[in-house]
């Protein structure tokens, strides 16, 4: 499985690999000529075309001073010569005695943009002389990339409000509109999920509001009462759809994850959720309890866990799994 930060890592060996030869010549060439700013200046200038999406080019020395010009394709910036750059988020690390190395994504002052670093050493006859950097904007770097498909889902756990959690032995469930129409209410839902293109919809059931997202208009999303959900005349607000073939959670699904949140509504009565959504693209449920956890986790996964899990089940650090 894909993690967001083996992703991140993977886009930075990516540029990595792309820059490193070209960088390295650049070096070279700069090497030959320092500590002379102005011929410093003029191998960045000439280097820069080799290095694709690089916006900046600079070099500084081993004390974190600042030697050349800022270099970029509409040419030399020499007010910054001399600036102490010590200070800089990528001379917080290790350096790179030899070769590259990559920063982090950090504010850059000069362009007050977004950007990452790639830091490559300068040596001459096996002597350390000092850094060349080169800038990439994060949005040039990320401008034809594409959205990468998502991981599937495992159980996530996030606590809420700790004031919550304090006191939510001293609370009960009081019966909400939901609460009196629950059948009736999931009925609607599993119809408009079915047949009229719903693909995430989420329930709240203490204050009976239903929010609902459409195969349709997937960037807004509509707000019912529950009055609206059980109406029949509901079905004549939307057009009818047929379930989506690229939906990841199955049809038959739709109803017995609706009707797990009903149960584990009432199942007690100070453990009770509070609100449960479902979005079938992602085949994701999300959960938030009346002692404001929340948790996050594939429809087979939650559909696997008997009620009483979510009562008295344990984590792993012992601490109750609704909490």
């Amino acid at each position: 499985m894909t993690t967001l930060q083996q992703t991140i890592l993977e886009k930075k060996a990516a540029l990595a690999e792309i820059v490193s030869a070209p960088f390295a010549r650049v070096a070279e060439q700069v090497a030959e000529i320092w500590p002379d700013a102005d011929m410093i200046d003029e191998r960045l200038r000439e280097g820069l075309p080799s290095l694709p999406n690089c916006h900046l080019l600079y070099a500084w020395d081993v004390h974190g001073i600042e030697l050349s010009s800022m270099v970029r394709a509409s040419g030399p910036d020499p007010s910054w010569r001399g600036r102490d750059l010590s200070d800089r988020p990528y001379l917080k690390n290790h350096l790179p005695f030899k070769g590259v190395m990559l920063s982090s994504v950090y504010l850059s002052k000069y362009t007050f943009e977004y950007c990452l670093t790639v830091l490559q050493a300068v040596r001459r006859d096996n002597q350390l002389l000092g850094f060349i950097a080169a800038d990439f904007s994060v949005n040039d770097l990320l401008r034809n990339t594409k959205l990468s498909v998502p991981n599937k889902v495992h159980w996530q756990q996030f606590r809420g409000d700790p004031s919550v959690r304090g006191t939510v032995f001293m609370q009960t469930r009081t019966p909400s509109v939901f609460d009196k129409y629950a059948n009736e209410t999931i009925e609607g839902i599993v119809v408009l999920m079915r047949e009229y293109g719903v693909f995430h919809s989420k329930i709240h059931f203490s204050s009976g509001r239903c929010s609902l997202w459409f195969l349709d208009d997937p960037y807004s999303y509509r707000l019912h009462s529950v009055d609206e959900i059980i109406d029949p005349e509901m079905r004549l607000a939307y057009p009818k759809r047929r379930y989506a073939e690229n939906a990841k959670t199955r049809e038959g699904d739709i109803i017995r994850v609706l009707e797990q949140f009903k149960a584990l509504r009432f199942l007690d009565e100070t453990i009770y959720l509070r609100s449960g959504s479902l979005n079938v693209m992602n085949d994701i449920v999300g959960l938030t309890f009346s002692c404001d956890g929340s948790h996050y986790m594939a429809v087979e996964e939650f559909l696997d866990r008997e009620l009483n899990f979510w009562i008295d089940g344990r984590t792993p650090t012992g601490q109750a799994v609704a909490t």
